[in-house]
């Protein structure tokens, strides 16, 4: 969206004529940073606009500071045909909004009389809202201005006190709408009873992209990235040796999600693929190319590995005990404990008597730790890395004897290692310090090296 230019460029006007430029529905994000700002920064947790409130600091004035930075971004949208003063003036009146909204909250919590994690999380979803409204307002301006009719769907709700779910939000939102007739524009986020946040966090925005798409029965979804959805991150193995995928299914993109490197979040991504609709992943800067198909049922006519991901950001809990081995259901009673603690696994190995789960390591808390130290006989915590061969169709001999080849020749030691039936999935769980040489060897070896 920090790019919008391109964005008009490439995606919104291409190479269509006037009479082409309808029949499709826009969803946004906030420009960069923006969520950030309002809540906390999703990969450093650097706290923003949310905390102060949360906290009972000044929050006021650093709201006004948010209007300044908004104000600035609209700056950098003029050339592209924004018309400034009625950009400024919207985002003014949203902000001083939201400031009314925020102190009365902030009245009601001080009052004693509610549970304030209730209206926390309200006033989560409100500064949440003010991303998007602000991109989808810039954008249908920009694209006035061009010359093209325009409709802003904002699905914020902000001055709607109708207690809509999110789905029945989305219904009235677009009952009445002839999108054959004019280009629309929505907000990422939805006001609903249930509380978009609540539900799905910062993936809100593939949320009502997907809801949209199940109510007007859409031909094909399209999320337009930055980067092809390849073979391997390109900031790792270099664009020229990161293929775009051309074909895989929801399956794939799941277990993608699963190590956070999501093609779409793997809650929104449901309601299109229980409608059978099918997912295009795009690269905004490479408009003439067709991308990646995501859909329900493809499976590769061809046995290959479609892509290799992974995190560096997963830590090792091992189980140790001597007791367990033989013993019925004794990984119920950690999964119990992993449970308790609201924490996931994305891998467990077992043995005899060692059970070791890969968990995200954010999600490793010393109470955790301190539990199954107290009821186990040896706990051992390790900071590494996993890394992923995916497919939807790797049943065939050599794929894992290659892949484990290819890291044995770079020096890579293997700490675990996980297939399930299914085989779509092949896992192995390295040193943080090989990560990157692990996503590397195993890109040229089995996508690089097809055969």
């Amino acid at each position: 969206m920090s790019k919008f230019n391109e964005v008009l460029k490439n995606i919104i006007i291409g190479k269509r004529t006037k009479g082409e430029y309808y029949n499709r529905i826009f969803v946004v994000s906030a420009y960069n940073n923006v969520t950030n700002w309002l809540l906390e920064h999703k990969k450093t947790g650097k706290p923003g606009i949310y905390k102060k409130f949360h906290e009972g600091e000044d929050y006021i004035s650093a709201l006004d500071e948010l209007k300044s930075k908004l104000i600035t971004i609209n700056d950098s949208f003029v050339s592209a045909g924004l018309h400034k003063a009625e950009a400024d003036a919207f985002i003014i009146q949203r902000i001083d909004d939201a400031k009314n909204y925020l102190r009365s909250m902030a009245d009601v919590i001080s009052s004693g009389y509610v549970n304030p994690q209730n209206i926390l999380l309200a006033v989560r979803e409100i500064l949440s809202s003010i991303g998007e409204s602000h991109s989808a307002f810039n954008s249908v301006n920009i694209i006035k201005n061009a010359g093209i009719n325009a409709t802003l769907v904002d699905l914020s709700g902000f001055d709607d006190t109708k207690a809509f779910t999110i789905d029945e939000r989305i219904h009235e939102a677009f009952k009445n709408l002839n999108v054959s007739k004019t280009l629309v524009v929505a907000t990422g986020y939805t006001k609903g009873t249930e509380g978009i946040m609540r539900e799905f966090d910062r993936g809100y925005s593939e949320v009502t992209f997907c809801k949209i798409a199940v109510e007007v029965k859409a031909d094909e979804a399209v999320i337009h990235k930055e980067f092809h959805l390849s073979s391997a991150d390109p900031r790792i193995v270099g664009v020229e040796n990161s293929i775009p995928v051309g074909f895989t299914n929801y399956n794939v993109a799941d277990q993608l999600a699963d190590v956070g490197m999501e093609a779409i979040h793997p809650k929104a991504s449901k309601p299109i693929e229980v409608a059978g609709i099918n997912l295009r992943i795009k690269n905004t800067f490479d408009p003439d190319h067709e991308g990646t198909v995501i859909s329900k049922g493809y499976l590769s006519p061809t046995s290959r590995i479609e892509i290799i991901s992974g995190s560096n950001k997963v830590t090792a809990v091992e189980i140790h005990d001597p007791l367990m081995v033989g013993e019925v259901g004794f990984d119920l009673g950690i999964m119990h404990i992993f449970a308790k603690h609201g924490v996931s696994y994305i891998l467990k190995a077992t043995s005899a008597n060692s059970i070791t789960a890969i968990v995200n390591e954010d999600a490793v808390k010393k109470p955790l730790i301190k539990e199954l130290q107290e009821k186990y006989y040896q706990v051992t915590v390790e900071k590494v890395a996993v890394v992923s061969a995916l497919s939807t169709n790797i049943a065939k001999p050599g794929f894992l004897a290659r892949a484990t080849t290819a890291l044995f020749n770079k020096g890579i030691n293997i700490s675990a290692v996980s297939q399930t039936l299914a085989q779509v999935n092949m896992q192995f769980v390295v040193s943080r310090d090989d990560y990157e040489d692990a996503i590397r060897a195993l890109n040229s070896e089995l996508c690089l090296n097809r055969k």
